[in-house]
């Protein structure tokens, strides 16, 4: 799709996201440039997870490289596929493994953020539920000729539901699982919102007790934060069962267990997200794709990042065949190049055509303006090669803004200006600060 067939959304994302310096949930396929490799590679593992296996991967890349940018487009790419989607940020909030909530905090923003095709903006469990139920009704009116109003249209309706649910209820906290989505049909049947509500409550990890979960669906125990990555390989496996390709979990800014101050709590992280790679790698689990986002600190540092467990670095370290300049995505940790300048300016020409659309211009920069902005930049940092195209594009935008409110300025006298100072060196100092070793948080 061109620029020009760019609906009003999507460019409007576009331009406000990018501006912003974050990354657009919508249209990042039309901004995609150099990382065909990546792309292909976790296209591929969404190929097999279809085909009923698992898959697990890291991006890892420092800030503004495009490791963001690209868990979003392979998030965009799994849903017109047909898999349902879940995405969050880590934060001192959420995490993989701990306790007074913290990760059980982590699935309910992946229940709140869940995602499909048809609902792409999440919040999609109760759509996923009313579709998979409506679908049976429609295969039952054709197959036994009967109309819903018809006596024993529902209890045929029940018996293909059940059958369904029969699949994971042999698997760890399946049968809860089951009883929970059978106890939603009770409440669709019988047209209970309450019931329904309680259902999809508990599915979100919503109940604070087993009691209260007992008393509003008969359900005896509750999702926390010992066993919410079953309820995650449960699901994964339940919508396979219901006609979509998978699961896939996308989990960003890993970066904040390697800021986690406590040695044990940190590790205890670490070894839940092992055994989700091992589940992933040893075939225990299926439908099932997990995408962790994090930066070279987070993976490589020896005191506190991945590699301080000997079990993971085994796992993630880069091979002794692989030479310096040559990129492997093969392995579990997908590390990001820097783009080059060919690939960047071929972005920022996009960007050109897609705010000149936008905003009704005539005609966007020609090539040779594109390639006047990067070169003042990188005379101006001196750090081609530490340049990111996060930091890049924030500036871009800023300069086709002040072009736009300032006709009578061309691009020239905007970047040679003494005013024109790129954000470069200020973000890269507060993130490579933020990365240290010594950036710590209290628990």
């Amino acid at each position: 799709m061109t620029a020009s067939k760019l609906s009003k959304r999507v460019s409007t994302a576009l331009v406000n996201a990018l501006g912003a310096g974050v990354v657009p949930r919508v249209g990042v396929d039309h901004i995609a440039v150099g990382r065909e490799k990546e792309v292909a590679v976790l296209l591929q593992d969404l190929e097999n997870v279809a085909g009923g296996g698992a898959a697990f991967r890291f991006v890892v890349g420092r800030y503004g490289a495009g490791k963001s940018f690209t868990l979003q487009l392979i998030r965009n790419h799994a849903m017109e596929q047909g898999f349902v989607v879940a995405d969050a940020d880590i934060t001192p909030e959420r995490r993989i493994a701990g306790s007074g909530g913290t990760s059980l905090a982590t699935y309910r923003e992946l229940m709140k953020n869940l995602a499909t095709k048809s609902r792409p903006d999440g919040g999609a469990l109760a759509i996923i539920l009313e579709r998979w139920i409506a679908g049976i009704q429609t295969q039952v009116a054709k197959d036994a000729g009967l109309k819903p109003t018809d006596a024993g249209f529902d209890d045929k309706v029940e018996e293909k539901i059940r059958e369904v649910v029969k699949d994971v209820a042999d698997l760890v906290n399946g049968f809860e699982f089951a009883n929970v989505i059978i106890a939603y049909w009770n409440g669709y049947r019988s047209d209970n919102d309450a019931k329904k509500e309680a259902a999809l409550r508990w599915l979100r990890g919503e109940f604070a007790t087993k009691t209260e979960a007992r008393q509003a669906i008969g359900v005896r125990v509750i999702i926390d934060d010992e066993t919410w990555y079953d309820y995650v390989k449960l699901l994964a496996r339940f919508v396979a069962d219901i006609g979509y390709k998978g699961l896939l979990v996308i989990l960003d800014e890993a970066v904040h267990l390697y800021k986690i101050n406590v040695p044990v709590a940190r590790q205890n992280n670490y070894d839940k997200l092992l055994a989700m790679f091992n589940d992933a790698m040893q075939g225990r689990v299926t439908h099932l794709a997990t995408l962790i986002g994090g930066t070279p600190q987070f993976l490589e540092d020896p005191r506190r990042g991945l590699y301080s467990d000997p079990a993971w670095q085994r796992r993630t370290v880069k091979s002794r065949i692989v030479k310096v300049g040559v990129q492997d995505v093969s392995g579990p940790a997908i590390r990001l190049e820097p783009l080059t300048q060919e690939q960047i300016v071929q972005l920022l020409e996009r960007l050109a055509e897609i705010y000149a659309t936008h905003h009704n211009q005539k005609k966007p920069l020609a090539k040779e303006d594109l390639q006047s902005f990067l070169q003042a930049i990188i005379s101006r940092l001196g750090a081609e090669a530490l340049l990111t195209p996060g930091e890049i594009v924030r500036d871009f935008m800023s300069v086709l803004h002040i072009l736009r409110q300032n006709p009578d300025l061309t691009l020239n006298q905007v970047i040679q200006g003494a005013a024109f100072q790129p954000s470069t060196s200020t973000k890269t100092a507060e993130a490579e600060a933020a990365e240290s070793e010594y950036a710590e948080f209290s628990v």
